[in-house]
């Protein structure tokens, strides 16, 4: 940081005068509207401001085309960093307006399908790892691309102006040049059609944000000092305004930053709430204990079903260890989880053709929370040709209903309970998604319609619930199936999805992909083992 010394006493930044001319000879040179990613951080705000302050110091005549600065709300953003957010985009507005400039501020958001509760608690999703990210895509990727494709379709084409520099890591600085057209502003967007991006601060060292950031007050009001603090406190990075599928590993984990999502489980402990905690805000503490239990519980095989969402079986083998005479199944290490070993003798060996038979025999319930703790048994040809005897645990799918169940119950206590300094009233999960989520279970054979009765307990109010969503069989008719289903031998869930199916697709007309969900419903792997 010694950059930042040397250059306050001097207060002499050639470089931010070259950025902002370069800005303005960008601007001018075609109609294309610009989109502008804020994220709250310091890099998205150097550029925000950068370019503020470049149309503010052009002539009226020359602002011909839209300015759109967009912020992106998952949904669990950490609540300080999200009021902040608005508050910022609120003043960007106003300043702008006040300044007849031509700049519009947006927030987008996932669709209510794609939020995290939605895929976590509705459709049983496992939290997101580094493995299996998720959500990237559903909450950040997919809402800021569905903003630039709207723009697309109004103006033809649109530039993505971001705060990404070279200076960052060496991955980000191949990814920026391999996009890079030599004498070219703009470079070509990896995977939207018609949309470009521009880089103003790509030379940028992080000596050269911090220079800029606090030398130059923000235009619209808000404290820089109080950014470069928020930083000092925390050894957090920063959360970018992801907008690109194919580079969004470099952008590394947000987890970690304070302008993230409060209940990441890509990393194992989240510094960002606990650098929070530490500076005071003691409040927090029960959105950590609440992101530290979720993550506990991913791995967990009494909390997940045995199959996959569509019911597919997998696999996953085991290595098998002897001491001191005594075998064992070693269960590896995986993020916070140590590593295993479990007496082989505590499993039940099913040879992988007889699984089925096994299952139906013992009227196991794949989706059900316990363990069997069954090692499938198969032998498989290594590479000299000799046959091995191989072991494998059933693999896991979506978290089990009683799990969804509890996940929301904890969720809805740690909401009712908080004591938000800025907003007492401030959601942890919408009514829209607790809707949906509804819906998702009904649909899934949770016909008893818990719902409303969790968070009408919890939460000690009502909901004006969907008339539509009510159940269709009374519990004393739930029974009479179950009880038909286990006569005739027939999976009780697949009757429940048979009928959801029926009823999702009643009152049509034309009932086009009725079979084709049928069929589906009727083909799930854990009917035909």
């Amino acid at each position: 940081m010694n950059g930042i010394i040397s250059n306050l006493l001097s207060n002499q930044i050639p470089l931010v005068d070259e950025a902002k001319d370069h800005i303005k000879k960008a601007y001018k040179e075609d109609n294309r509207p610009w989109v502008v990613g804020y994220s709250g951080g310091k890099d998205s705000t150097v550029v925000v401001q950068l370019v503020f302050e470049a149309l503010s110091e052009m002539p009226k005549e020359q602002l011909h085309k839209k300015v759109y600065v967009i912020s992106s709300d998952t949904l669990v953003e950490t609540p300080l960093i999200i009021n902040s957010i608005n508050t910022t985009l609120r003043r960007i507005q106003d300043e702008a307006l006040n300044r007849d400039l031509p700049m519009e501020t947006h927030k987008v958001k996932p669709i209510i399908k794609n939020s995290f509760w939605v895929n976590i608690i509705g459709k049983g999703y496992p939290t997101p790892n580094q493995q299996f990210r998720w959500c990237t895509d559903r909450l950040k990727i997919d809402p800021a691309n569905q903003f630039v494709m709207d723009k697309v379709s109004s103006f033809g084409e649109v530039i993505m102006v971001l705060g990404v520099r070279e200076d960052e890591s060496a991955t980000r600085a191949n990814v920026i040049r391999s996009h890079t057209v030599e004498g070219k502003t703009f470079m070509r967007h990896s995977t939207l059609a018609n949309a470009y991006v521009y880089a103003p601060i790509r030379s940028f060292s992080v000596d050269d944000v911090w220079n800029y950031l606090l030398n130059h007050p923000s235009p619209w009001g808000d404290d820089n000092h109080e950014l470069h603090r928020l930083y000092q406190d925390s050894s957090s990075g920063e959360c970018p305004l992801v907008v690109d599928k194919t580079v969004k590993e470099t952008a590394g984990s947000c987890g970690n930053s304070r302008f993230g999502c409060w209940v990441c489980t890509v990393v194992n402990e989240d510094k960002a709430l606990t650098g929070f905690i530490q500076s005071g805000h003691d409040w927090m503490k029960p959105l950590l204990d609440y992101r530290n239990w979720l993550a506990e519980i991913r791995d967990d095989r009494t909390k997940r079903m045995k199959y996959r969402k569509h019911g597919q079986i997998y696999f996953k083998e085991v290595k098998i260890e002897e001491i001191e005479e005594v075998k064992y199944v070693l269960i590896p290490k995986k993020s916070s989880r140590a590593k295993q070993l479990i007496k082989f003798d505590e499993f039940t060996i099913v040879p992988k053709d007889q699984l089925r038979a096994h299952i139906e025999e013992n009227n196991i319930d794949l989706s059900a929370p316990e363990d069997q703790r069954i090692l499938v048994s198969y032998e498989e040809e290594s590479l000299d040709g000799q046959m091995v005897q191989k072991y494998a645990q059933l693999g896991l799918g979506p978290f089990t209903m009683e799990t969804r169940k509890e996940i929301l119950t904890k969720l809805l206590k740690v909401q009712k309970e908080l004591k938000h300094p800025e907003d007492p009233n401030h959601e942890l999960i919408s009514v829209d998604e607790l809707k949906a989520i509804r819906k998702i279970w009904f649909n899934n054979g949770e016909w008893d319609d818990s719902l409303p009765s969790i968070y009408e307990e919890i939460m000690g109010q009502s909901i004006d619930w969907e008339i539509d969503d009510r159940a269709l069989f009374d519990k004393e008719q739930i029974s009479d199936l179950e009880l038909l289903a286990d006569q005739f031998k027939v999976d009780i869930k697949v009757i429940k999805k048979l009928i959801s199916i029926e009823k999702d697709f009643s009152g049509y007309k034309v009932r086009r992909g009725l079979m084709d969900e049928l069929s589906k419903a009727l083909k799930q792997d854990y009917l035909h083992l």
